[in-house]
C-alpha cells in the first residue's frame, strides 16, 4: 500500500529534524501511516549531519532524501548554526516560523525537550515551540509579508529512549499495519552510513514493540503533546494503555 494522493480534508504535517536521520528513526512509522491516509507531510532538516562520525554531508543528504521518498514525504534542508553548534536564537525561531507560515500545517512534530540527548535535538525542539507561537503573532515585523498561521497541535518525538519525557503522558499511535512497518524499516535502512556501526534499527523497532504491548497492539509509537488535547466529546477515546 503506497502513499495516497494528498487529501484536502487532512491538514499538512510539518516535521522538523536536527539531523538527516532523526525523523525516520524516531517516528518514521507515524509518517508512513499518515501519508497512506492521504496527509501531506513535509520534512525540514536543520543540518547535513556534518559533525557525525559516519558518512559525508552529501551522503547524509542523499540518504535522507531517499528515506523521505520511501515514506511519502517531501523534504528540504536549511542552515542554522551547523551540526553540533545549534544555539537558541530569536532569529532561528523566526526563520522556522516563516516555514510554518509557508507550509500552513495543522500538526507540528519536533524533537523532545529532554536535555539528556544530543544538544541539537532539545534545542531544536525549543526553537520549534517558539516558532509555533511566533507564527500566529500578527505583529512580528520579520514575518509581516506572510499571513499568520495557528498550528492545532505540537507533538514531540523522542529519538532515543533517554529522550522520552518523564513528566508528559504520551499518546500512542498504532503503527502495526505490515505495510507501515515495512515502509518505516526501508526508510531507516536507507541511512546506510548510520546503521553499519550500531543496531539503531533494532533499537527503534524494539521500542515500538514495547509500546505496542502497552497499547494492546503489535507496534505503537509514543508522541508527547505540548498542550492538553481538546476533544468534542468522549467519543474519540478508544482505550487506555494500562495493560499490565
Amino acid at each position: 500500500m503506497k502513499p495516497t494522493p494528498n487529501s484536502p480534508d487532512l491538514a499538512p504535517l510539518l516535521v522538523f529534524g536536527a539531523h538527516p536521520d532523526d525523523i525516520e528513526f524516531a517516528c518514521g512509522a507515524v509518517i508512513a501511516k499518515e501519508t497512506r491516509l492521504g496527509r501531506a507531510v513535509h520534512f525540514v532538516i536543520c543540518s547535513r549531519g556534518e559533525a557525525g562520525s559516519h558518512g559525508t554531508p552529501d551522503q547524509r543528504v542523499a540518504e535522507a532524501s531517499k528515506a523521505a521518498t520511501l515514506l511519502g514525504a517531501t523534504i528540504e534542508f536549511i542552515d542554522l548554526d551547523g551540526d553540533a553548534h545549534l544555539e537558541i536564537r530569536a532569529a532561528h525561531a523566526i526563520k522556522l516560523a516563516a516555514i510554518v507560515r509557508r507550509v500552513k500545517p495543522g500538526l507540528l512534530l519536533a524533537p523532545s525537550l529532554v536535555p539528556n540527548q544530543h544538544p541539537d535535538h532539545w534545542r531544536l525542539g525549543q526553537l520549534v515551540r517558539d516558532a509555533a507561537r511566533l507564527a500566529r503573532y500578527g505583529g512580528v515585523q520579520e514575518l509581516r509579508n506572510m499571513a499568520s498561521h495557528t498550528v492545532a497541535h505540537l507533538l514531540f518525538y523522542a529519538v532515543t529512549p533517554e529522550a522520552e519525557p518523564r513528566d508528559i503522558t504520551p499518546i500512542l499511535i498504532d503503527v502495526s499495519a505490515p505495510e507501515v512497518i515495512a515502509a518505516w524499516t526501508a526508510a531507516m535502512e536507507a541511512h546506510t552510513s548510520q546503521t553499519s556501526a550500531r543496531n539503531y534499527i533494532e533499537l527503534q523497532i524494539t521500542r515500538v514493540r514495547v509500546n505496542g504491548l502497552r497499547a494492546g497492539v503489535g507496534h505503537a509509537i509514543a508522541l508527547f503533546p505540548n498542550d492538553a488535547l481538546v476533544l468534542d466529546s468522549l467519543a474519540p477515546l478508544s482505550r487506555g494503555a494500562r495493560r499490565f
